[in-house]
């Protein structure tokens, strides 16, 4: 089992989400996140004043996948979040020793 963990523009995260329900993915924890790439942020200008904008507000989408299936949502999630812009971010995949369904007590892949 795998947690596939991805950061995503915030209007990207509609369609993304659309694609990976399409492909089968029961289930995800979304998040708001901030933070900078190789971007490092940028300036705005409100009111005439300039504002250096330090961290850039992201998505972050966290989905658990079965070893089978993890190249297949890192592609649907890279393809659904792609504007070919700098800043369209990052897909990574780490490995998870076990999952424990509060409710039931269930472990594993039925937890999922």
């Amino acid at each position: 089992m795998k947690l596939v963990t991805a950061i995503i523009q915030p209007e990207m995260l509609d369609q993304t989400m659309k694609a990976l329900v399409r492909h089968g993915v029961g289930g995800m924890t979304i998040s708001e996140v901030s933070g900078y790439g190789r971007q490092q942020g940028h300036v705005e200008v409100y009111r005439g004043e300039e504002y250096t904008i330090d961290f850039i507000v992201k998505v972050r989408l966290e989905i658990l996948v079965d070893d089978p299936e993890v190249e297949e949502v890192v592609q649907v999630i890279a393809g659904a979040a792609r504007t070919g812009s700098v800043g369209d971010g990052k897909v990574w995949v780490l490995p998870v020793e076990n999952v424990v369904r509060v409710r039931t007590g269930e472990s594993g892949l039925a937890a999922v």
